[in-house]
């Protein structure tokens, strides 16, 4: 085995991940660890740490555990296929994930701007309160 593999507590680390979530993402299927030590120890791959990232940046997108593991099953057959036959479906289902990635962003950007808003409002207002105390002293 030339594969170099990493402790929960590492990967907690490297992924900005609590122990304690990464545990659960194991329990609901998510993402298991690829062995353990003789001690029962987790042990993860670069690649798990890679499939930890990608689920910790779907989070904000509100995509569902259900959602994340067929995603990621998705993107290990498209890794793992032959040929475009087999392509094809997975490419496709792949594709519909970019699309409802890329609604949710939208989403989020709406939000972003509606509660930018209403900071700069805010901040105005304290700006003009303060200054305005300030003259009358």
């Amino acid at each position: 085995m030339d594969k170099q593999m990493h402790q929960i507590g590492e990967v907690a680390e490297a992924v900005g991940l609590s122990l304690r979530t990464i545990r659960h993402y194991e329990e609901v299927g998510l993402v298991p660890p690829s062995d353990r030590t003789a001690g029962g120890f987790r042990l993860y791959t670069d690649a798990d740490i890679d499939r930890l990232r990608l689920v910790k940046q779907m989070k904000p997108l509100e995509f569902s555990l259900e959602e994340m593991k067929d995603l990621l099953r998705v993107r290990e057959q498209l890794a793992g296929a032959a040929d475009g036959t087999e392509c094809k479906p997975l490419a496709e289902r792949l594709s519909m994930y970019a699309q409802a990635a890329e609604r949710r962003c939208e989403k989020l950007r709406e939000q972003l701007a509606a509660v930018s808003a209403v900071a700069g409002m805010l901040s105005s207002e304290a700006s003009r309160k303060s200054s305005g105390a300030s003259h009358r002293s």
